[in-house]
Protein backbone atom coordinates (compact mmCIF):
# COMPACT_ATOMS: atom_id res chain seq x y z
CA UNK A 1 0.00 0.00 0.00
CA UNK A 2 1.14 3.44 -1.44
CA UNK A 3 1.30 6.91 0.40
CA UNK A 4 -1.69 8.11 -1.69
CA UNK A 5 -3.77 4.64 -0.60
CA UNK A 6 -3.04 6.14 3.00
CA UNK A 7 -4.04 9.41 2.45
CA UNK A 8 -7.65 8.52 3.62
CA UNK A 9 -6.62 7.60 6.96
CA UNK A 10 -4.36 11.25 7.15
CA UNK A 11 -7.10 13.08 6.97
CA UNK A 12 -8.56 11.04 10.03
CA UNK A 13 -5.18 11.89 12.49
CA UNK A 14 -4.02 14.23 14.58
CA UNK A 15 -0.55 12.79 14.79
CA UNK A 16 2.12 12.06 11.96
CA UNK A 17 1.87 9.35 9.47
CA UNK A 18 5.30 8.54 7.99
CA UNK A 19 5.26 6.62 4.72
CA UNK A 20 8.35 5.24 2.50
CA UNK A 21 8.20 8.54 0.98
CA UNK A 22 9.16 10.51 3.93
CA UNK A 23 12.63 11.63 4.38
CA UNK A 24 12.60 10.32 8.17
CA UNK A 25 10.64 6.64 7.34
CA UNK A 26 14.11 5.02 7.54
CA UNK A 27 14.65 6.13 11.30
CA UNK A 28 10.80 6.37 11.99
CA UNK A 29 10.37 2.30 11.54
CA UNK A 30 14.16 1.46 12.95
CA UNK A 31 12.95 -0.76 16.77
CA UNK A 32 15.54 -1.20 19.47
CA UNK A 33 16.91 -4.85 18.19
CA UNK A 34 18.94 -3.83 14.66
CA UNK A 35 18.33 -7.97 13.46
CA UNK A 36 14.66 -6.57 12.68
CA UNK A 37 14.95 -4.92 8.76
CA UNK A 38 11.03 -4.41 8.11
CA UNK A 39 9.25 -2.10 6.42
CA UNK A 40 6.34 -0.88 7.33
CA UNK A 41 3.65 0.35 4.62
CA UNK A 42 3.04 3.28 7.35
CA UNK A 43 3.82 4.62 10.81
CA UNK A 44 1.28 6.49 12.93
CA UNK A 45 2.85 8.67 15.56
CA UNK A 46 -0.27 8.82 17.90
CA UNK A 47 -1.18 12.19 19.20
CA UNK A 48 -4.51 11.34 20.99
CA UNK A 49 -6.67 7.99 21.45
CA UNK A 50 -9.00 8.65 18.19
CA UNK A 51 -5.62 8.49 16.38
CA UNK A 52 -5.52 4.82 17.72
CA UNK A 53 -9.32 4.31 16.50
CA UNK A 54 -8.47 5.42 13.39
CA UNK A 55 -5.75 3.55 12.77
CA UNK A 56 -7.32 0.78 13.86
CA UNK A 57 -9.91 0.79 12.04
CA UNK A 58 -7.86 1.48 8.68
CA UNK A 59 -5.86 -1.54 8.90
CA UNK A 60 -9.03 -4.06 10.01
CA UNK A 61 -11.23 -2.27 6.79
CA UNK A 62 -8.01 -2.66 4.46
CA UNK A 63 -7.12 -6.73 6.05
CA UNK A 64 -3.22 -4.57 6.58
CA UNK A 65 -1.35 -6.12 9.26
CA UNK A 66 -1.03 -3.94 12.54
CA UNK A 67 1.72 -3.79 14.77
CA UNK A 68 2.50 -1.68 18.21
CA UNK A 69 4.99 0.13 19.22
CA UNK A 70 5.34 1.60 23.06
CA UNK A 71 8.62 1.64 24.54
CA UNK A 72 10.13 -0.17 20.76
CA UNK A 73 12.43 -2.69 23.09
CA UNK A 74 10.85 -6.19 21.83
CA UNK A 75 13.68 -8.47 21.03
CA UNK A 76 12.10 -10.14 18.50
CA UNK A 77 10.92 -6.61 17.35
CA UNK A 78 7.30 -6.44 17.53
CA UNK A 79 6.84 -3.16 16.88
CA UNK A 80 7.44 -2.98 13.30
CA UNK A 81 6.21 -5.25 10.49
CA UNK A 82 6.55 -6.35 6.45
CA UNK A 83 3.67 -4.22 4.69
CA UNK A 84 1.97 -3.16 8.37
CA UNK A 85 0.40 0.11 9.88
CA UNK A 86 2.41 1.08 13.03
CA UNK A 87 1.03 2.90 15.77
CA UNK A 88 4.14 4.58 17.05
CA UNK A 89 3.41 5.53 20.99
CA UNK A 90 6.92 7.19 20.86
CA UNK A 91 5.54 10.95 21.79
CA UNK A 92 2.96 9.71 24.24
CA UNK A 93 4.98 9.18 27.66
CA UNK A 94 3.14 11.20 30.29
CA UNK A 95 2.72 10.08 33.74
CA UNK A 96 0.46 11.43 36.01
CA UNK A 97 0.64 10.49 39.95
CA UNK A 98 -1.63 11.55 42.54
CA UNK A 99 -0.01 10.98 45.90
CA UNK A 100 -3.18 11.19 47.80
CA UNK A 101 -4.22 7.89 46.27
CA UNK A 102 -0.70 6.21 45.37
CA UNK A 103 -1.35 5.47 41.61
CA UNK A 104 0.07 6.70 38.76
CA UNK A 105 -1.84 6.92 34.58
CA UNK A 106 1.42 6.09 32.60
CA UNK A 107 0.90 6.52 28.53
CA UNK A 108 2.26 3.50 26.34
CA UNK A 109 4.99 5.16 25.10
CA UNK A 110 6.12 5.29 28.68
CA UNK A 111 9.54 3.69 29.22
CA UNK A 112 10.41 2.82 33.23
CA UNK A 113 12.75 5.29 33.27
CA UNK A 114 9.99 7.77 32.29
CA UNK A 115 7.58 5.94 35.04
CA UNK A 116 10.20 5.99 38.14
CA UNK A 117 11.06 9.49 37.44
CA UNK A 118 7.91 10.63 37.54
CA UNK A 119 6.70 8.47 40.39
CA UNK A 120 10.04 9.19 42.75
CA UNK A 121 9.28 12.90 43.18
CA UNK A 122 6.39 11.96 45.44
CA UNK A 123 8.80 8.54 47.60
CA UNK A 124 6.73 5.66 45.18
CA UNK A 125 7.24 3.41 42.48
CA UNK A 126 6.20 -0.11 41.20
CA UNK A 127 7.65 -3.37 39.75
CA UNK A 128 9.05 -2.24 36.74
CA UNK A 129 12.08 -3.49 34.30
CA UNK A 130 15.37 -3.76 34.91
CA UNK A 131 16.25 -1.52 32.68
CA UNK A 132 15.26 1.49 32.26
CA UNK A 133 14.50 2.02 28.28
CA UNK A 134 12.12 -0.90 28.54
CA UNK A 135 8.68 0.11 27.72
CA UNK A 136 5.83 0.24 30.51
CA UNK A 137 3.10 -1.15 27.99
CA UNK A 138 5.00 -4.26 26.81
CA UNK A 139 6.56 -5.51 30.11
CA UNK A 140 3.22 -4.86 32.18
CA UNK A 141 1.34 -6.61 29.08
CA UNK A 142 3.61 -9.40 29.72
CA UNK A 143 4.00 -9.97 33.10
CA UNK A 144 6.51 -7.58 34.51
CA UNK A 145 9.27 -9.02 36.35
CA UNK A 146 12.03 -6.55 38.35
CA UNK A 147 13.85 -5.91 41.69
CA UNK A 148 10.07 -5.02 43.51
CA UNK A 149 8.69 -8.54 42.22
CA UNK A 150 9.40 -10.46 45.78
CA UNK A 151 7.47 -7.83 47.61
CA UNK A 152 5.06 -6.20 45.68
CA UNK A 153 4.50 -8.52 42.66
CA UNK A 154 4.49 -8.10 39.06
CA UNK A 155 4.27 -5.12 37.24
CA UNK A 156 0.60 -6.85 35.94
CA UNK A 157 0.16 -7.64 39.87
CA UNK A 158 0.08 -4.28 39.94
CA UNK A 159 -2.46 -2.97 37.23
CA UNK A 160 -5.95 -1.05 38.28
CA UNK A 161 -7.25 -0.16 34.87
CA UNK A 162 -6.28 -0.24 31.43
CA UNK A 163 -8.03 2.25 28.37
CA UNK A 164 -7.94 -0.04 25.42
CA UNK A 165 -8.86 0.13 21.72
CA UNK A 166 -10.28 -2.92 20.24
CA UNK A 167 -10.29 -4.51 17.21
CA UNK A 168 -13.76 -3.20 16.56
CA UNK A 169 -11.90 0.72 17.06
CA UNK A 170 -14.52 0.30 20.48
CA UNK A 171 -12.42 1.71 23.42
CA UNK A 172 -13.12 -0.14 26.61
CA UNK A 173 -11.65 0.38 30.34
CA UNK A 174 -10.63 -2.79 31.69
CA UNK A 175 -10.65 -2.91 35.55
CA UNK A 176 -11.80 -5.67 38.31
CA UNK A 177 -15.33 -4.45 37.79
CA UNK A 178 -15.40 -3.34 33.67
CA UNK A 179 -14.57 -5.81 30.92
CA UNK A 180 -12.92 -8.18 33.91
CA UNK A 181 -12.37 -10.79 31.39
CA UNK A 182 -10.58 -8.24 29.35
CA UNK A 183 -8.75 -7.08 32.09
CA UNK A 184 -7.69 -10.50 33.45
CA UNK A 185 -6.51 -11.10 29.88
CA UNK A 186 -3.84 -8.02 29.70
CA UNK A 187 -2.55 -9.24 32.96
CA UNK A 188 0.01 -10.88 31.00
CA UNK A 189 -1.51 -12.59 27.52
CA UNK A 190 0.78 -9.91 26.07
CA UNK A 191 -0.83 -7.40 23.14
CA UNK A 192 -2.90 -9.59 21.73
CA UNK A 193 -6.76 -8.19 22.78
CA UNK A 194 -6.56 -4.62 21.76
CA UNK A 195 -4.50 -1.36 21.97
CA UNK A 196 -3.97 -0.47 25.40
CA UNK A 197 -3.59 3.68 25.27
CA UNK A 198 -2.99 4.09 29.07
CA UNK A 199 -2.29 2.05 32.15
CA UNK A 200 -3.16 2.77 35.87
CA UNK A 201 -1.19 1.46 38.54
CA UNK A 202 -1.00 1.20 41.89
CA UNK A 203 2.17 2.19 43.66
CA UNK A 204 4.41 1.82 47.07
CA UNK A 205 6.41 3.33 49.15
CA UNK A 206 10.04 3.45 47.74
CA UNK A 207 12.20 6.29 47.97
CA UNK A 208 15.96 5.53 48.88
CA UNK A 209 17.01 1.81 48.53
CA UNK A 210 20.42 0.66 49.33
CA UNK A 211 21.47 -1.18 45.84
CA UNK A 212 24.28 -3.62 45.73
CA UNK A 213 26.56 -4.52 42.45
CA UNK A 214 29.07 -7.25 42.94
CA UNK A 215 31.17 -9.09 40.44
CA UNK A 216 32.80 -12.26 40.95
CA UNK A 217 35.82 -13.91 38.79
CA UNK A 218 33.41 -16.58 36.85
CA UNK A 219 35.67 -19.37 38.25
CA UNK A 220 33.74 -18.83 41.57
CA UNK A 221 30.41 -19.11 39.50
CA UNK A 222 29.53 -22.35 41.42
CA UNK A 223 30.00 -21.14 45.10
CA UNK A 224 28.30 -17.71 44.22
CA UNK A 225 25.16 -19.33 42.62
CA UNK A 226 24.63 -21.81 45.65
CA UNK A 227 24.95 -19.11 47.95
CA UNK A 228 22.65 -16.78 45.85
CA UNK A 229 20.31 -19.66 45.72
CA UNK A 230 20.10 -20.09 49.30
CA UNK A 231 20.08 -16.58 50.39
CA UNK A 232 17.30 -15.68 48.17
CA UNK A 233 15.35 -18.44 49.55
CA UNK A 234 14.83 -17.29 52.78
CA UNK A 235 16.17 -13.77 52.39
CA UNK A 236 13.26 -10.86 53.23
CA UNK A 237 11.18 -9.56 50.44
CA UNK A 238 12.21 -6.01 50.83
CA UNK A 239 15.70 -7.81 49.31
CA UNK A 240 15.11 -8.30 45.58
CA UNK A 241 18.44 -9.12 43.78
CA UNK A 242 19.49 -11.04 40.45
CA UNK A 243 22.44 -13.64 39.56
CA UNK A 244 23.44 -12.67 36.33
CA UNK A 245 26.44 -13.62 33.73
CA UNK A 246 28.80 -10.65 32.06
CA UNK A 247 31.65 -9.47 30.59
CA UNK A 248 33.17 -7.01 33.26
CA UNK A 249 31.92 -3.38 32.24
CA UNK A 250 34.02 -0.21 32.07
CA UNK A 251 32.71 0.65 35.13
CA UNK A 252 35.14 2.72 37.90
CA UNK A 253 34.50 0.24 40.87
CA UNK A 254 35.64 -2.16 38.46
CA UNK A 255 38.87 -2.67 38.22
CA UNK A 256 40.48 -2.11 34.61
CA UNK A 257 42.06 -5.84 34.37
CA UNK A 258 38.32 -7.32 34.81
CA UNK A 259 36.88 -4.88 31.77
CA UNK A 260 35.93 -7.42 28.87
CA UNK A 261 36.39 -10.62 31.48
CA UNK A 262 33.75 -13.21 32.07
CA UNK A 263 32.46 -12.74 35.95
CA UNK A 264 29.34 -13.27 38.01
CA UNK A 265 27.75 -10.80 39.33
CA UNK A 266 24.85 -10.19 41.81
CA UNK A 267 23.16 -6.95 41.45
CA UNK A 268 19.99 -5.79 43.37
CA UNK A 269 18.08 -3.29 46.18
CA UNK A 270 17.35 -3.95 49.69
CA UNK A 271 14.44 -1.68 50.28
CA UNK A 272 14.44 -1.93 54.24
CA UNK A 273 15.52 -0.09 56.68
CA UNK A 274 18.58 1.40 55.29
CA UNK A 275 20.20 1.38 58.24
CA UNK A 276 20.22 -2.39 57.76
CA UNK A 277 21.59 -1.70 54.30
CA UNK A 278 25.36 -2.78 54.68
CA UNK A 279 24.36 -5.84 56.32
CA UNK A 280 22.08 -7.39 53.99
CA UNK A 281 24.59 -7.10 51.48
CA UNK A 282 27.66 -8.22 53.61
CA UNK A 283 27.24 -12.06 53.15
CA UNK A 284 27.79 -11.61 49.28
CA UNK A 285 30.79 -9.59 49.84
CA UNK A 286 32.03 -12.76 52.12
CA UNK A 287 30.82 -15.47 49.78
CA UNK A 288 33.45 -15.28 47.57
CA UNK A 289 36.53 -13.46 46.41
CA UNK A 290 35.43 -10.04 45.03
CA UNK A 291 36.46 -8.20 41.73
CA UNK A 292 34.66 -5.58 42.01
CA UNK A 293 31.52 -4.03 44.15
CA UNK A 294 29.26 -0.75 44.72
CA UNK A 295 27.52 -1.12 47.50
CA UNK A 296 25.57 2.20 48.63
CA UNK A 297 22.66 4.05 48.98
CA UNK A 298 20.88 5.44 45.82
CA UNK A 299 17.43 6.74 44.40
CA UNK A 300 15.62 3.69 43.18
CA UNK A 301 15.43 5.25 39.42
CA UNK A 302 19.41 5.02 38.99
CA UNK A 303 19.53 1.46 40.38
CA UNK A 304 16.69 1.00 37.15
CA UNK A 305 18.94 2.94 34.58
CA UNK A 306 22.61 1.72 36.06
CA UNK A 307 22.80 -0.79 32.76
CA UNK A 308 20.92 1.44 30.10
CA UNK A 309 24.91 2.48 28.45
CA UNK A 310 25.20 -1.42 27.60
CA UNK A 311 21.91 -1.76 26.27
CA UNK A 312 21.53 0.89 23.78
CA UNK A 313 19.28 0.61 20.36
CA UNK A 314 20.84 -0.38 17.63
CA UNK A 315 22.74 -3.25 18.31
CA UNK A 316 21.86 -7.13 17.10
CA UNK A 317 19.99 -9.02 18.95
CA UNK A 318 19.18 -12.66 19.94
CA UNK A 319 17.38 -13.99 23.18
CA UNK A 320 16.25 -17.25 24.84
CA UNK A 321 14.29 -18.35 27.86
CA UNK A 322 12.70 -20.95 30.21
CA UNK A 323 11.30 -21.04 33.37
CA UNK A 324 13.03 -22.99 36.66
CA UNK A 325 11.13 -24.28 39.00
CA UNK A 326 14.36 -24.34 41.18
CA UNK A 327 18.03 -23.15 40.93
CA UNK A 328 19.15 -26.76 40.51
CA UNK A 329 23.04 -28.18 40.96
CA UNK A 330 22.46 -28.77 36.92
CA UNK A 331 21.44 -25.47 36.15
CA UNK A 332 24.44 -24.20 37.98
CA UNK A 333 26.88 -26.40 36.31
CA UNK A 334 25.59 -25.03 32.85
CA UNK A 335 25.69 -21.70 33.90
CA UNK A 336 29.08 -22.29 35.39
CA UNK A 337 30.34 -23.62 31.86
CA UNK A 338 28.48 -20.99 29.55
CA UNK A 339 28.58 -18.19 31.59
CA UNK A 340 32.29 -18.38 31.47
CA UNK A 341 32.04 -17.79 27.65
CA UNK A 342 29.86 -14.65 27.45
CA UNK A 343 30.38 -13.22 23.95
CA UNK A 344 30.06 -9.49 24.91
CA UNK A 345 30.48 -6.62 27.01
CA UNK A 346 26.32 -5.94 25.75
CA UNK A 347 25.12 -9.68 26.53
CA UNK A 348 23.20 -10.62 29.28
CA UNK A 349 22.38 -13.73 31.13
CA UNK A 350 20.27 -13.14 34.63
CA UNK A 351 18.34 -14.96 36.91
CA UNK A 352 15.47 -13.35 38.28
CA UNK A 353 13.76 -14.71 40.91
CA UNK A 354 9.91 -14.87 41.45
CA UNK A 355 8.68 -15.98 44.30
CA UNK A 356 7.40 -13.97 47.79
CA UNK A 357 4.46 -11.64 46.17
CA UNK A 358 4.38 -13.44 43.00
CA UNK A 359 3.69 -16.53 43.88
CA UNK A 360 1.18 -15.62 46.12
CA UNK A 361 -1.31 -14.85 43.54
CA UNK A 362 -2.97 -17.53 42.15
CA UNK A 363 -2.24 -18.81 38.90
CA UNK A 364 -5.66 -18.72 37.52
CA UNK A 365 -6.37 -15.08 38.77
CA UNK A 366 -4.29 -13.22 35.71
CA UNK A 367 -3.01 -14.48 32.51
CA UNK A 368 0.56 -15.21 33.62
CA UNK A 369 0.07 -18.58 35.03
CA UNK A 370 4.00 -19.46 35.92
CA UNK A 371 3.01 -18.43 39.81
CA UNK A 372 4.50 -22.06 40.90
CA UNK A 373 8.28 -21.27 39.30
CA UNK A 374 11.12 -19.52 41.46
CA UNK A 375 13.26 -18.17 38.84
CA UNK A 376 12.73 -16.83 35.58
CA UNK A 377 16.58 -16.37 33.30
CA UNK A 378 17.12 -15.27 29.86
CA UNK A 379 19.88 -15.40 27.86
CA UNK A 380 19.79 -11.60 26.23
CA UNK A 381 22.77 -12.29 23.59
CA UNK A 382 23.54 -8.30 22.03
CA UNK A 383 26.36 -7.44 20.00
CA UNK A 384 27.05 -4.41 17.62
CA UNK A 385 28.35 -6.42 14.81
CA UNK A 386 25.94 -7.97 12.03
CA UNK A 387 28.96 -10.28 10.66
CA UNK A 388 28.76 -11.90 14.60
CA UNK A 389 25.03 -12.90 14.29
CA UNK A 390 25.62 -16.50 12.77
CA UNK A 391 28.13 -17.06 16.05
CA UNK A 392 26.14 -15.07 18.95
CA UNK A 393 22.91 -17.41 17.70
CA UNK A 394 24.50 -20.07 18.04
CA UNK A 395 26.18 -19.88 21.10
CA UNK A 396 22.66 -19.05 22.75
CA UNK A 397 21.05 -21.67 21.43
CA UNK A 398 23.79 -24.03 22.74
CA UNK A 399 23.39 -22.23 26.48
CA UNK A 400 19.68 -23.10 26.04
CA UNK A 401 19.91 -26.63 25.28
CA UNK A 402 22.47 -26.76 28.15
CA UNK A 403 19.63 -24.94 30.28
CA UNK A 404 16.88 -27.07 29.14
CA UNK A 405 16.82 -30.48 30.95
CA UNK A 406 16.85 -28.43 34.39
CA UNK A 407 13.66 -25.70 33.06
CA UNK A 408 10.65 -25.79 32.79
CA UNK A 409 8.56 -26.12 29.51
CA UNK A 410 7.13 -22.80 29.95
CA UNK A 411 9.26 -19.14 29.39
CA UNK A 412 8.17 -16.23 29.73
CA UNK A 413 6.58 -14.04 26.61
CA UNK A 414 8.65 -10.87 27.36
CA UNK A 415 11.78 -13.16 27.04
CA UNK A 416 10.97 -14.78 24.03
CA UNK A 417 12.20 -14.42 20.34
CA UNK A 418 10.42 -14.38 17.01
CA UNK A 419 11.03 -18.03 16.27
CA UNK A 420 9.43 -19.25 19.82
CA UNK A 421 6.02 -18.97 18.14
CA UNK A 422 5.90 -22.72 18.14
CA UNK A 423 6.24 -22.68 21.59
CA UNK A 424 3.18 -20.45 22.33
CA UNK A 425 0.97 -22.86 24.11
CA UNK A 426 3.14 -23.81 26.97
CA UNK A 427 4.63 -20.48 27.01
CA UNK A 428 0.63 -19.09 28.30
CA UNK A 429 0.41 -22.46 30.29
CA UNK A 430 -2.67 -23.29 31.94
CA UNK A 431 -4.25 -20.50 31.02
CA UNK A 432 -4.55 -21.35 27.55
CA UNK A 433 -8.15 -22.35 26.83
CA UNK A 434 -9.47 -19.23 28.28
CA UNK A 435 -6.71 -16.62 26.57
CA UNK A 436 -8.13 -18.16 23.29
CA UNK A 437 -11.79 -17.82 24.52
CA UNK A 438 -11.18 -13.98 25.75
CA UNK A 439 -9.40 -13.95 21.93
CA UNK A 440 -12.06 -14.87 20.18
CA UNK A 441 -14.09 -12.52 21.85
CA UNK A 442 -12.34 -9.26 21.72
CA UNK A 443 -10.40 -9.92 18.23
CA UNK A 444 -12.20 -13.13 16.49
CA UNK A 445 -10.16 -12.03 13.13
CA UNK A 446 -6.59 -11.66 14.69
CA UNK A 447 -6.45 -8.40 13.97
CA UNK A 448 -3.38 -8.50 16.53
CA UNK A 449 -1.13 -11.04 15.55
CA UNK A 450 2.16 -9.11 15.84
CA UNK A 451 3.18 -10.26 18.95
CA UNK A 452 2.94 -14.14 21.03
CA UNK A 453 0.34 -14.53 18.94
CA UNK A 454 -2.86 -16.24 20.57
CA UNK A 455 -5.11 -17.52 17.55
CA UNK A 456 -8.93 -16.98 18.53
CA UNK A 457 -10.15 -20.49 16.62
Amino acid sequence: MNGTALDGLRDQLRGQLITPEDPDYDSARAVFNAMVDKRPAGIVRVAQVADVIAGVNFARENSMPLAIRGGGHSAPGFGTWDDALVLDFVNRTGVRVDPETATARAESGTTWADFNHATHAFGLATTGGIVGSTGVAGLTLGGGIGYLARKYGLSCDNLISADVVTADGKFLVASEDQNEDLFWALRGGGGNFGVVTSFEFKLHPVDMVHAGVILYSAEHTDTVARFYRDYIANAPEEFGAFLGFHQGPPVPFLPEEWHGKPVCVVVGMWTGDMGEGEARWQPFLDAAPVAGSLVAPMPYPALNVAFDALNQKGMQGYWKANFLPELSDGAIQAHAKHGATVTSVNTAVHIYPIDGAVSRVDVRDTAFAHRNMKFAPVIATQWMEPADNEANIAWTREYAAALAPHSALGGYINFMDTEDQNRVTENYGPNWDRLVEVKRKYDPGNLFHVNQNIKPA
